[in-house]
């Protein structure tokens, strides 16, 4: 980045009304019509610096086709701007057209790139910007005025980036007429008429940090814990066990892998920005190469399929490709014959340490033994406050806000509600699937026949993971109604096996003496599902202040899905940019009503 570069990004900031306009704010979030990099890194260079910086700034840009990677990597002149362009570098890869969500300094800078055109990325948008970088050489027809005018609240501010001063005369007129006012070279969205946002159902109020309760201390509870304190809450973790993980999330070792479907189905495409986020995540958090490891993963496609799409873009192919059709390295005996993918940006992680870690953040705390069987909600001038209680009607805690996190049991706790709170909606079904995952210790000549990351398809294998005891290889897990009879543990580590042989037949062979009844070992839990296999996640009450909210049914990809859960659900309760566009945030709304699906459920 050259020095006049840097000296105009600098400009515009100071014409922008930036940085006194978000002195002591605590959120600032701004839309950027253009995205620039020496632009952004002069903005965030900007922010940290400032003694009176927000708490979390959001910048949401947008853009036709992003950079590439070599003119992040290329030096810009100040070292300190070149450390926040290898910061940024670190993430910059599989920006297909759509949401990126990328969490730097810290979580408390978030940059959410938008690839595609101008019109349908300001209509997936579904918050209202302070301050908006508007590109005065992009044509502001009367359309594209609309679509920016419905992310502005009354009194945003416009700053002009491009090569002219300003808009034409014809662009001010279109602007003008969708509410922008100008005068004395300043503008700001200030229509004379009242605003209304019929159509803005999913949207909220921004709730002030204050205390929230969470209930449920496995992935989806501990998520939302974390992005709630990271912009400021005061979180307490409730739940019935005594050590947070107890359920679900205390799988040994999971795979954080994105799922594929030849039409990019939306289930796909949230996938990818939950690994994405949760990738930045655990890398922040957790000690690579012992509570986690970038891997890779490859994806045999027994059904014959190929998963992608058919014209797979190069920036797709830097999360998920065609594995090599024949490669000694990568091939083990039996596996050629069907079509295989490989993951990239796909992983191992031991979830209980990721949870462990989000629940140890400031302003996060975790009580045990602690099971919450009602709620009452009171109102008082001040707001509204929500008493949790044990089975004997005592006091757990209270709060401004609750988070329902807890699987399975959320539905109960509605019920109990609902004499009392006639506006909470019915959710939709969700239904508990058992499982249990074999595990073993790695004996001297597996080499030969291990897999050196892991693999999946029909259950999975991660052949190497660190434990007390020594490398550890996971293999599994099965699937079994909640309702039916349970099956005893053998027949579940026979499953796993005859999975394995059907997977990786030679690794299944060197394994097989340790799925024996005598010396199968493993470990079992109970996930919750919903009908349409994604989560549930937003308010459980009507109107633009809700107060109790759900982050539920991450079925067996916790892994994969939390994060992104949590910053939708943290970001709705703030009013700020959501992280995946708005139309594909609705797959996940608690209250829709899925349809059914044919999909297998691992």
């Amino acid at each position: 980045m050259t020095e006049p570069a840097h000296g105009a990004a600098q400009t515009l900031l100071h014409s922008s009304g930036l940085p006194q306009a978000w002195a002591s704010q605590p959120t600032w979030r701004i839309l950027d019509t253009h995205f620039n990099l020496p632009r952004f890194l002069a903005l965030w260079q900007a922010w940290q610096a400032d003694t009176q910086r927000p708490r979390l700034l959001h910048v949401v840009a947008l853009t036709r086709q992003p950079p590439e990677l070599s003119e992040l990597q290329a030096a810009p002149t100040s070292p300190e701007l070149h450390r926040l362009a290898q910061e940024l570098a670190g993430q910059w890869r599989g920006l297909l057209p759509g949401f990126h969500r990328l969490l730097l300094a810290q979580g408390q800078l978030t940059l959410t790139l938008c690839v595609g055109e101008l019109q349908p990325l300001l209509r997936e948008q579904h918050f209202e910007a302070d301050t908006v970088l508007l590109d005065a050489d992009v044509p502001w027809d009367r359309w594209s005025a609309k679509a920016l005018a419905r992310c502005c609240r009354r009194g945003t501010t416009l700053a002009w980036i491009g090569s002219s001063p300003g808009p034409n005369p014809a662009w001010r007129d279109v602007l003008g007429q969708s509410g922008f006012v100008f005068q004395d070279g300043q503008a700001q969205y200030a229509p004379h008429w009242e605003l209304k946002n019929s159509r803005e159902t999913l949207r909220t109020q921004a709730a002030a940090p204050d205390t929230c309760a969470v209930i449920g201390a496995g992935l989806a509870g501990a998520s939302v814990a974390a992005a709630l304190a990271r912009r400021g809450w005061r979180v307490q973790v409730f739940d019935a066990a005594t050590m947070p993980a107890a359920g679900a999330s205390g799988l040994p070792a999971g795979l954080v892998v994105p799922h594929v479907s030849a039409d990019d189905s939306p289930r796909s495409r949230l996938s990818r920005a939950g690994v994405r986020l949760m990738l930045q995540e655990v890398g922040r958090l957790l000690p690579e190469g012992v509570d986690w490891a970038l891997s890779g993963v490859l994806e045999q496609r027994l059904d014959g399929r190929a998963g992608l799409p058919a014209h797979w873009p190069a920036a797709g192919s830097e999360i998920s490709r065609p594995a090599p059709s024949f490669e000694a390295s990568l091939w083990h005996e039996g596996c050629a014959t069907a079509p295989a993918l490989w993951h990239a940006q796909a992983a191992w992680i031991k979830p209980a340490r990721l949870v462990q870690a989000w629940l140890a953040l400031p302003g996060v705390q975790f009580c045990g033994n602690a099971k919450v069987s009602a709620l009452r909600k009171s109102g008082t001038s001040s707001g509204t406050t929500w008493q949790l209680l044990d089975r004997d009607g005592q006091l757990l805690g209270n709060a401004s806000q609750v988070v329902l996190a807890n699987a399975s049991d959320a539905p109960r706790l509605l019920d109990s509600l609902r004499a009392e709170l006639s506006e909470l909606s019915q959710l939709p079904p969700v239904h508990e699937m058992r499982g249990v995952l074999s595990a073993g210790l790695r004996q001297t000549g597996d080499e030969a026949a291990l897999p050196p990351f892991p693999v999946n398809g029909l259950g999975a294998l991660i052949p190497a993971v660190p434990t007390e005891d020594g490398l550890a290889w996971y293999a599994g897990a099965t699937y079994e109604a909640a309702h039916q009879p349970p099956a005893i543990a053998a027949e579940h580590h026979c499953s796993n096996l005859a999975k394995l042989h059907t997977l990786l037949p030679a690794a299944a062979r060197t394994l097989a003496p340790a799925f024996t009844p005598e010396a199968a070992r493993g470990w079992g839990g109970t996930r919750c599902v919903s009908a349409d296999r994604l989560p549930l996640v937003g308010p459980l009450e009507d109107g633009a202040q809700p107060t109790l909210w759900i982050n539920a049914a991450m079925g067996s990809r916790g892994l994969s899905f939390s994060l992104l859960c949590a910053e939708l659900l943290a970001a709705r309760l703030g009013a700020e940019p959501w992280p995946v566009e708005a139309s594909l945030a609705h797959f996940l709304h608690a209250r829709r009503r899925p349809a059914s699906s044919s999909e297998d459920l691992e």
